[in-house]
């Protein structure tokens, strides 16, 4: 069995290398979907394909089983400005892999793979072993884990491969952005008339400035609203009629998106419509088996502000993975080539334990 992880460690380097010398920006990964279903195939492993996604059951599947699935992306964002290095040349050096993509979340991806491949033919594993490679999470785009939640087997918990240093992230804020217009009245600037509705406005951005939501979460702390883009007016004699307005809502699992909307709604003066209800909180149980296998590993547990494919799977899960979020979307992005290593142990022992 040593040899065989052994074997698999390397075996995900190869692939992460491949993988990082493929342009693969969120809508455009076919090409890396085509690279990890062959990877797969030629290790003997029927595999399934929708869109840029592809995944695959163990070879003892069977649907009487509680079934894990094991997630990561394979899109990337574009390269920052700030690349001094070939961004799709995939090098090591010092202990480096360097590339797009390396970090977020290649690294956790080939890790995820590794372990699926492990225990793919093992017989007798009280649970059945699911792997997903997803496309357009960068996006949070309908055309990647939610394309094929429904043509998945039944899953009832997750592990998300991202990159958090092999910590486990037990519940994730979810993401609800707001747009709001407050309405007023044109006018002429120099004569009292016209109703300003940048100041009608204001008075709704000071609410969302200073509110906070009564319950707090035990891992994620308050909900955070944030007022991020305004625009208003015309011309500089004209009274604006409208101003618009968008504010960004990190929910935690303490509240539904649906209710933190509501509460908004009873607050403020100015039209607010949610461009989307999907990305939700995520939290797990302290008694759910997922992480009692990971208390088992002594891994520091924590609440996070990011938002992955976690949000948009509906079953318990926890966000786990070689590699730092520090470096996801940075100039010269790499991962450390043991980072890799261990984060194929780490998956494999946190398998075993459940």
């Amino acid at each position: 069995m040593t040899d065989t992880i052994k074997t698999l460690k390397q075996e995900a380097i190869e692939l992460l290398q491949q993988l990082v010398g493929i342009p693969s920006f969120s809508k455009e990964e076919d090409k890396t979907a085509t690279l990890i279903a062959d990877f797969l195939s030629a290790k003997g492993i029927p595999v399934n394909r929708s869109g840029n996604n592809i995944w695959a059951v163990n070879k003892h599947f069977d649907g009487n089983k509680p079934s894990l699935l094991l997630n990561s992306h394979h899109d990337t964002v574009k390269p920052n400005p700030g690349y001094t290095r070939d961004p799709f040349k995939a090098e090591i050096l010092e202990g480096k892999l360097y590339g797009l993509g390396s970090n977020d979340a290649g690294g956790p991806l080939v890790s995820l793979i590794a372990a699926f491949v492990y225990f793919y033919d093992v017989p007798g594993l009280p649970y059945n072993i699911v792997l997903a490679a997803t496309a357009e999470e960068e996006i949070s785009g309908t055309g990647g884990i939610e394309r094929i939640w429904n043509d998945l087997p039944k899953i009832d918990c997750a592990i998300v491969g991202e990159p958090t240093m092999c910590e486990a992230a037990v519940a994730e804020k979810g993401l609800m952005v707001l747009d709001c217009v407050a309405k007023g009245r044109a006018g002429h600037a120099a004569r009292e008339e016209g109703l300003n509705a940048i100041y009608q406005a204001l008075e709704d951005i000071e609410w969302f400035r200073g509110y906070e939501f009564p319950k707090v979460s035990q891992t994620l702390g308050r909900v955070k609203m944030s007022v991020t883009v305004i625009n208003a007016g015309q011309a500089h004699n004209q009274v604006p009629a409208e101003c618009k307005f968008t504010v960004d809502v990190r929910v935690t699992d303490s509240y539904t998106l649906e209710e933190v909307l509501d509460v908004v709604r009873h607050n403020v003066i100015c039209e607010v419509t949610p461009r989307s209800l999907r990305l939700r909180p995520s939290g797990i149980d302290k008694s759910h088996p997922l992480l009692k296998a990971v208390n088992q590993m002594q891994v520091r547990q924590y609440g996070s502000p990011t938002t992955s494919d976690q949000a948009l799977i509906p079953v318990p899960s926890i966000k786990m993975g070689p590699g730092d979020s520090a470096r996801s979307h940075s100039a010269d992005e790499f991962i450390y080539v043991d980072e890799i290593r261990k984060g194929i142990d780490l998956y494999i022992q946190l398998i075993r334990n459940l």
